[in-house]
């Protein structure tokens, strides 16, 4: 039989087919040719199993991914994990406050969607929290994303008219739904599909950081039609690896003048006749992306705190 992963627990995986669920097992030694992942089954695999008594099986072909997105830990084991795959879209749900989202990892994220061909939105949620200074300084940041060509949206998901908006954002198509444990993403989701009644979790009065609800991976169905995967919040996330010249590629305002460079193997840092560093310094290509793109270059994590209110 065929059918989708729609839940992964690690040892166990919920495989549907033909609206029936099958708890089924990997049925021999499954990799992913070519690379190293703690999970060589994800959420939105597309699987060939046998089935067993009591609705259960074993899983004995993964048929080839449309697309996937990894997640890489930034701590010294440097696994990879298989968030989903063959998705239609990825969106990551951003905070200000409580807890704060850092453009480093708006960055990172958007730069993993690019490098798997997956179209990425911003959603900036609990905007009822947000004082004046900090609703200005939202504005700037989503200004830098919208310019570059990502789609930014602001909501309250308590607010049932700017949830109802989005919808059409969802509808049809199978979304992973990313962020920081604590951002809202499974309150959103109930927002979204109120039918779901997802666990939702609290926000760590120490840390100002959320603490996990969501476990594992799961496929939720919408009933307007699509589906919503949920993750589990991610602390950091590390870039899967790439070759400095080809991390450019993955910012679209650097992509989109790299042919103007004089050489064509510039990196963009100190060359001269770099089309790049000129929009920089003419303010065509924000300095915080810059920033960051120089950071991946060096390996680092970049993280910027404070804001001035320009």
């Amino acid at each position: 039989m065929q059918g989708i992963i729609i839940k992964s627990t690690g040892s166990n995986y919920l495989v549907k087919s033909n609206n029936t669920t099958f708890v089924c097992r990997l049925k021999g030694k499954i990799r992913l040719e070519g690379r190293k992942t703690t999970n060589p089954v994800a959420v939105g695999d597309i699987v060939e199993f046998e089935t067993e008594e009591n609705n259960e099986g074993n899983i004995t072909k993964i048929f080839p991914r449309k697309n996937y997105i990894i997640r890489k830990s930034i701590n010294l084991s440097k696994q990879s994990q298989i968030l989903a795959s063959n998705l239609d879209q990825a969106v990551l749900i951003a905070t200000l406050v409580s807890p704060r989202t850092s453009l480093g990892f708006i960055d990172r994220f958007l730069i993993t969607a690019e490098a798997y061909r997956i179209p990425a939105k911003i959603i900036f949620n609990k905007c009822d929290l947000l004082n004046e200074e900090l609703q200005k300084i939202q504005k700037q940041i989503i200004s830098i994303y919208t310019k570059i060509g990502y789609q930014c949206f602001e909501i309250s998901s308590f607010n049932p008219l700017q949830i109802n908006e989005l919808k059409n954002l969802f509808k049809d198509k199978i979304t992973l739904v990313a962020g920081h444990s604590g951002v809202g993403k499974s309150t959103f989701i109930n927002a979204i599909e109120p039918s779901l009644s997802l666990k939702t979790g609290d926000i760590s009065a120490a840390h100002a950081k959320g603490m996990h609800t969501t476990t594992f991976a799961e496929l939720h169905p919408l009933s307007f039609g699509g589906g919503i995967i949920d993750s589990p919040g991610i602390k950091e996330l590390g870039l899967v690896e790439m070759k400095k010249e080809e991390v450019g590629h993955y910012f679209p305002e650097i992509r989109g003048l790299m042919t103007d460079c004089k050489f064509n193997n510039c990196l963009h840092v100190n060359e001269p006749k770099c089309a790049v560093i000129n929009a920089v310094e003419s303010g065509q290509i924000s300095g915080e992306r810059y920033n960051s793109y120089l950071g991946i270059l060096e390996g680092e994590e970049m993280d910027w705190k404070e804001w001035e209110i320009k």
